[in-house]
């Protein structure tokens, strides 16, 4: 079975992408900060163990840009708050394990993906945890229907964030890969 990874990605606009980093350093700053480093990101997981794919926001122009690389695949991300969103993405893989990572955690390399693949050897469902109460990175096996309640009444953004979702997908076989940081102000990228 094909693994599977997809980058949710948004166009880099100054005001559009990491606004509350734009209210710590600007928000052409904080777009800049955005596009190398999902540019980075993109090339570092890059890897012949699975297939890159594009969720990309917003779905035109998305689908378009020539500001990601033309040879990945691109899915649009569609309409709704961020848990429909990743519910479709999850949804519309390809059958076989499928992980799914937000493009603002610099510390990503490919061997948290592998683990996260490998733990999707024993489990239904893996996270990656982050300090924050949220995660960075989400997978599930694709060999059936996902948990009909994934990502109902999750409080995005928020320290309930990963409580909320095992809280979703609760009866599920559920394992935890390494915590990571996701950038969301100027103390973030300093620590």
């Amino acid at each position: 079975m094909q693994r599977t990874l997809v980058i949710m990605v948004k166009e880099p606009h100054p005001g559009r992408v990491k606004t509350r980093l734009g209210r710590d350093i600007g928000m052409v700053g904080a777009a800049w900060w955005f596009r190398h480093q999902t540019r980075s990101l993109i090339r570092r997981l890059r890897d012949s163990r699975w297939q890159v794919v594009l969720a990309v926001s917003p779905d035109r122009e998305g689908l378009r840009s020539r500001i990601w690389p033309a040879d990945l695949p691109r899915v649009a991300q569609g309409r709704g708050d961020l848990g429909d969103r990743m519910g479709r993405m999850l949804r519309v893989a390809p059958k076989g394990p499928v992980c799914l990572i937000g493009a603002d955690i610099p510390g990503i390399t490919p061997s948290h993906i592998a683990r996260a693949f490998e733990a999707l050897g024993r489990s239904q469902m893996v996270f990656g945890p982050a300090p924050d109460g949220g995660y960075w990175l989400v997978g599930a096996q694709r060999y059936g229907a996902l948990p009909s309640g994934m990502f109902r009444d999750v409080r995005w953004s928020t320290e309930h964030a990963l409580a909320d979702t095992l809280a979703s997908v609760s009866g599920c076989r559920v394992a935890f890969i390494d915590q990571l940081r996701d950038v969301d102000t100027v103390a973030d990228l300093n620590s």
